[in-house]
């Protein structure tokens, strides 16, 4: 009788661990030190040890990879190994290693591996689809792979709701931060200021304000040897990557020099949250509204005062260009506008006798001659805006001086009653949401409207109830800001005086103490200054205490008061 002996399959094993970021971070401290990557290992080589009919080939590694989806690395690298025949065996520590994602997870081991002939191993939950299986064994598979999914879900919403958190303290939760800025080296969440980056910063602002364009200003940064915010970053040992970069070594852009020049995080505003992703599974970025954006105001220190990051703004708003064989735009490009029609005027230049003239035109004239052309010497205009501008600093020290006299009560009582007033509107708007709201129970019980129009109606105005007393809330702190003399106060005064000694019109000064210049014709001219509407406010509350407030012909500010100085 012949002895016939069974030759076992030898199969060709590849092990498989995986530690997400969040395992780490959520997880107890015991729990970490379980799934390290070194304690996975050692656990399945000392199951694999006695197993004669396990010949592991290699180990594949995914070191921080979410077990949410199967775009990890090295899972991939095994995969394109199994369909290459290197591997039939799937070796893991438990079935949450695998990954916790329950749908593709039983495609994988319930699908997938069982047509391929791949044997899968998961050590710690007793799976072992080499061995027969009852049917308790069917079931249990895709019931842990729900509680691992499920476990995954929770994870992800504790993590979305502890970073919400930490954005609304005024916590910095990006792994980079703005260029200009650095992570402080005892909070890693808050923000100090880089001082060699946020040089650069204040030029580039400087820059602006003096007329150049974005383009410019890259220009320059770049013929100076400045390094661009991802070079930069770089030389600093950080490891930050962008998708914006498309060369090998970047350069100073037209685009990253707007970017840092409408960030307002260079006054100090944080805002984070701008983005999110439907769920913990699906990794596609979406934008949210801007009503939904976290901001925390004055979070850190400024790089840039608001006044100039207010001007700036402006001057990106405007349609300006650059001369060509300019760096810098005229200094009244973009705030000319006819006196008849409203439109900005267009700067032209003519040659006369081989002399040049420059002047502006009214656009509409030149383009359909529906206007007249209100045309005038760029020479004359800002000789005359230069006047009135010098009368106009002039009418703010005699301002500030007779402020200095009158006090802040008088504009205190006025800010006071604007606020009361205020209030009251959105105290109406809370009882207002109060009364509609008990309205409509009556009106469901009668049958007028339905339960599902009650509760929709309902949640509506308890929402506008709840922004009114927010609004109100608001609107308390700034009455308590009036009566403590916290506010700024006439601090724009001091925009137009610290210009007193003013002989030329620069860029600098035109956009930030002029909003508007309108041409009717040569001998009429209107300068809108900028603060027009506080200078006109503090000029009606000083008549209304019963000083004298005159303006003569040439635009001169007279006040006599009621008192002798």
């Amino acid at each position: 009788m012949s002895q016939i002996s069974q030759i076992k399959k030898i199969y060709h094993a590849a092990i498989y661990v995986r530690l997400s970021k969040e395992d780490g971070a959520v997880a107890s401290h015991e729990k970490t030190e379980s799934n390290s990557i070194a304690n996975q290992k050692s656990l399945i080589r000392d199951f694999l040890k006695n197993k004669n009919d396990i010949e592991v080939v290699q180990e594949y590694v995914d070191d921080g990879f979410s077990g949410s989806n199967f775009e990890r690395p090295a899972f991939q690298m095994m995969l394109e190994d199994i369909k290459k025949g290197k591997i039939d065996c799937v070796v893991t520590k438990d079935l949450s290693r695998f990954g916790r994602e329950y749908i593709d997870s039983g495609m994988y081991i319930e699908r997938l591996f069982p047509a391929m002939g791949v044997r899968f191993i998961a050590i710690n939950d007793g799976i072992d689809s080499g061995e027969a299986k009852s049917q308790s064994d069917e079931i249990i598979i895709p019931f842990k792979n729900l509680i691992n999914d499920a476990y995954c879900r929770d994870i992800s919403i504790k993590i979305r709701s502890h970073l919400e958190i930490k954005r609304k303290q005024g916590d910095v939760i990006t792994a980079f931060v703005p260029y200009g800025y650095k992570k402080k080296d005892k909070d890693k969440h808050k923000l100090e200021i880089d001082v060699y980056a946020a040089n650069v910063v204040k030029d580039i602002f400087r820059m602006k304000l003096h007329g150049k364009s974005q383009d410019a200003i890259a220009c320059e940064l770049n013929s100076s040897g400045i390094l661009p915010p991802a070079e930069y970053k770089a030389s600093t040992g950080s490891n930050y990557q962008t998708c914006f970069k498309t060369k090998e070594k970047s350069e100073w852009t037209s685009v990253m020099v707007r970017r840092i020049l409408t960030n307002e995080v260079y006054i100090g505003n944080l805002v984070q949250g701008k983005q999110t992703t439907p769920n913990h599974k699906v990794k596609k970025t979406i934008i949210k509204e801007k009503c939904e954006w976290v901001r925390i105001e004055k979070n850190h220190e400024p790089i840039i005062t608001d006044r100039d990051f207010e001007v700036v703004q402006r001057l990106l708003a405007m349609d300006t260009r650059t001369s060509p064989d300019r760096e810098e735009v005229y200094p009244l490009s973009g705030v000319v506008t006819c006196g008849g029609c409203g439109i900005p005027m267009v700067r032209k230049t003519s040659k006369v006798g081989g002399k040049t003239y420059a002047y502006y035109l009214c656009a509409t004239h030149k383009d359909s001659k529906q206007c007249s052309s209100h045309r005038i010497s760029t020479d004359k205009l800002e000789e005359v805006v230069l006047e009135l501008l010098q009368t106009h600093i002039d009418n703010m020290i005699d301002l500030k001086r007779i402020l200095s006299f009158i006090g802040n009560v008088p504009f205190q009582q006025l800010d006071m009653k604007k606020l009361e007033e205020r209030r009251e509107k959105k105290q109406a708007e809370v009882d207002r949401c109060a009364d509609l709201r008990g309205m409509l129970y009556e009106d469901m019980k009668d049958g007028i409207i339905s339960k599902e129009d009650y509760k929709e109606l309902h949640t509506a105005y308890e929402q506008r109830k709840k922004s009114a007393e927010i609004a109100i809330h608001q609107i308390e702190l700034e009455m308590e800001d009036v009566l403590n003399r916290k506010s700024k106060g006439f601090v724009w005064l001091d925009y137009f005086t610290e210009h007193k000694n003013i002989e030329k019109l620069t860029r600098e000064v035109v956009v930030s103490l002029i909003r508007e210049i309108k041409v009717f014709d040569k001998t009429h001219i209107e300068v809108v200054f900028d603060f027009d509407d506080c200078y006109k406010e503090c000029l009606n509350v000083i008549a209304s205490q019963g000083h004298s407030v005159e303006v003569d012909s040439t635009g001169k500010l007279n006040i006599r008061l009621k008192e002798a100085v």
